[in-house]
């Protein structure tokens, strides 16, 4: 008998003993009086049993043929053993005309052994991995997006740099979003303050791994930051789970509450000032928590000759120049510099290289090219019984200095 039939039991039981009338009996079970005056003959005549459902036990008369459900699961044993209920169904349904509800079919592979539910699978087990040996050997990385300053200024993302062996703060930056250029400059700022580690270890966001078929990198299946870390001979590890990457992680949820305090008794709402308060912040964290590491060689690497920050850290494409000495990017046109040594160029593949404030460089053989950035709003239209055109040079750009060209006006772009 159900909880709900044990209820019934008791207010018919008393309507029986006259200590309750059917009209108030009726109320109470939300049934009618007629309902209650048949519900306490039955109980007079058969007892408690006459209040049992008479459906219990018995099958249902919607039910399906019990050759369709042996069907279906010799079919899903046979041949979709490990897919889910949604997917088989799916499949049973387009591949073999089987068409039971998804449900039903959850059922079935639930009673076969087939599919177990989530709440019944067994937890995870995720061993702790053996901190690293040398400060450097590992970085860790990620990005937090959090409420920083409390609703007091713009919410904003921290990148947050920690070194496995050691747990030290190595680099903090607060950044409106992740994009490739923040980490551009963040992992720029880090290698300028302790060098170049061994590996960094994050997450499987696009900017550190092709989640999907091509790439803008210069070499097919790379990232532009892992492109950038190659040429600095820095290898990138991306975890599969987040549990993998467990010590920044907590790091994240210890900055969320510690950090958070501090800007707020520091009276910092926004971004920049917080980036000019995280050094001395660091030191502190430092000093208190870090560890010793289990050798006390440092696995930085010095920065080695023509290694140029500056320029590694670029958002790079590759071009082919045209017999005109034209190069199309990002729906504008630069114009190369004809001369006995470019002109051999037509044809050939150049390097773009475009900065954060996009600005832009063009190099071969890792040589710079001086260039002209064609401005159409600038072009003066021509008379149309001349053949000839005009055309307007909007500025050269003399990379040997590192001067670089400025984009026209209304063609500024975004890239994360």
């Amino acid at each position: 008998m159900s909880a709900l039939e044990m209820d019934r039991m008791q207010v018919v039981q008393r309507v029986l003993e006259k200590r309750l009338t059917q009209a108030e009996a009726a109320m109470v079970l939300g049934l009618s009086q007629r309902q209650v005056r048949r519900l306490c003959q039955s109980m007079r005549c058969q007892g408690p049993r006459a209040l049992v459902s008479r459906k219990r036990g018995r099958p249902s008369n919607r039910q399906l043929p019990e050759v369709v459900q042996e069907y279906a699961v010799g079919l899903i044993s046979e041949r979709y053993r490990d897919f889910g209920p949604t997917l088989a169904h799916e499949k049973l349904t387009e591949l073999h005309g089987v068409r039971v509800s998804r449900e039903t079919l959850r059922k079935w592979m639930i009673g076969a052994e087939i599919w177990t539910p989530r709440a019944q699978r067994g937890p995870r087990i995720h061993q702790p991995r053996r901190r690293r040996d040398c400060l450097g050997e590992l970085v860790q990385i990620d990005g937090s997006d959090h409420e920083w300053f409390e609703g007091r200024g713009q919410r904003c993302t921290l990148l947050v740099f920690i070194d496995d062996a050691t747990g030290r703060l190595m680099e903090l930056r607060f950044v409106e979003v992740e994009s490739a250029f923040d980490y551009f400059d963040a992992t720029a700022s880090y290698v300028r303050k302790h060098g170049k580690p061994a590996a960094f270890y994050s997450d499987k966001h696009s900017i550190f791994r092709v989640n999907q078929e091509g790439s803008t990198g210069a070499a097919k299946g790379v990232t532009q930051y892992g492109r950038a870390l190659g040429e600095l001979n820095i290898d990138i590890i991306c975890a599969n789970t987040a549990q993998a990457k467990g010590r920044v992680e907590r790091m994240n949820k210890t900055l969320q509450d510690r950090l958070v305090k501090e800007l707020r008794l520091h009276g910092i709402s926004n971004a920049e000032d917080a980036n000019a308060f995280v050094p001395a912040f660091m030191d502190a964290y430092n000093n208190r928590f870090e560890r010793a590491p289990r050798s006390l060689h440092n696995a930085h690497r010095p920065l080695l000759e023509g290694e140029d920050l500056n320029l590694i850290f670029t958002w790079q494409e590759d071009r082919k120049l045209s017999q005109s000495l034209v190069v199309q990017f990002q729906r504008n046109s630069y114009l190369v510099e004809p001369t006995t040594e470019t002109s051999k160029l037509a044809g050939k593949t150049v390097r773009v290289h475009l900065w954060k404030d996009g600005q832009v460089q063009l190099r071969h053989n890792n040589q710079p090219l001086s260039f002209a950035l064609f401005d159409k709003s600038l072009h003066a239209p021509a008379d149309r019984d001349r053949s000839d055109r005009t055309i307007v040079i909007a500025g050269i750009g003399h990379h040997d200095h590192l001067d670089r060209c400025s984009r026209s006006a209304g063609s500024a772009i975004m890239i994360t």
